[in-house]
């Protein structure tokens, strides 16, 4: 297949699950990079180009070749009729789907991720798949629920991908009743604080108390 027309970002979003196949053997390397050209049948100076960055650049575009990957398995016809936390539950077991191939690649990635210097970068990414998702959703929020979903779906999210590394269960199954059981416990945190809410027409009015008083029966 010709490949002449493709752009650079069309390049990364090729090679990414190429590049995450040799990183599982070679590391988030140069040495994955070379491996994917020579598969690839591409120049090695522009996958080395496309990739520049060293290993955080290399996994953060592995990363959003997954988003591009999920958000395609899962167009907004498929999700529309599913209630939100369904929709969500949908599109993290669609990511582990596209991860799966790839568990020693993304157990190598979180080792580099979680090195002090990488941190700020990790929670980027993971503030980023949580937006995507929520986004695919069809999540409007722009007050404080915008943040405060993101970064507990973020949180869930690198907690599911630590288990799915290690998990040898048929099809994940473990994993998913992970993820079931976190996102249980915030749905059951949603509804206990909505019950908590102060309603509002129970504050104190002067100008009621007032009313009251003035036309008592």
């Amino acid at each position: 297949m010709a490949h002449a027309d493709e752009t650079l970002d069309d390049l990364r979003l090729r090679l990414a699950p190429m590049v995450a196949d040799n990183a599982a053997f070679d590391g988030w390397s140069g040495k994955a990079l070379a491996a994917t050209a020579a598969q690839s049948g591409t120049d090695a100076d522009v996958v080395a180009l496309a990739f520049d960055g060293g290993a955080l650049a290399m996994i953060d575009l592995w990363f959003a070749s997954v988003d591009a990957a999920m958000l395609a398995a899962l167009p907004p016809e498929t999700l529309e009729p599913l209630r939100v936390g369904a929709r969500i539950r949908a599109l993290v077991a669609g990511r582990l789907a596209i991860l799966a191939p790839h568990r020693e690649a993304l157990r190598r990635a979180q080792a580099v991720l979680a090195m002090p210097q990488n941190l700020p970068h990790a929670a980027r990414l993971g503030w980023r798949a949580a937006d995507i998702m929520w986004r695919a959703a069809g999540d409007v929020a722009t007050d404080l629920n915008h943040y405060s979903k993101r970064t507990t779906l973020g949180a869930i999210y690198a907690a599911t991908l630590i288990h799915f590394v290690n998990d040898e269960s048929e099809e994940w199954v473990d994993t998913l009743a992970f993820l079931d059981r976190r996102l249980a416990g915030i749905a059951r945190f949603e509804k206990a604080k909505a019950r908590l809410r102060p309603d509002t027409d129970m504050h104190f009015s002067p100008a009621r108390f007032l009313g009251r008083l003035r036309y008592r029966a």
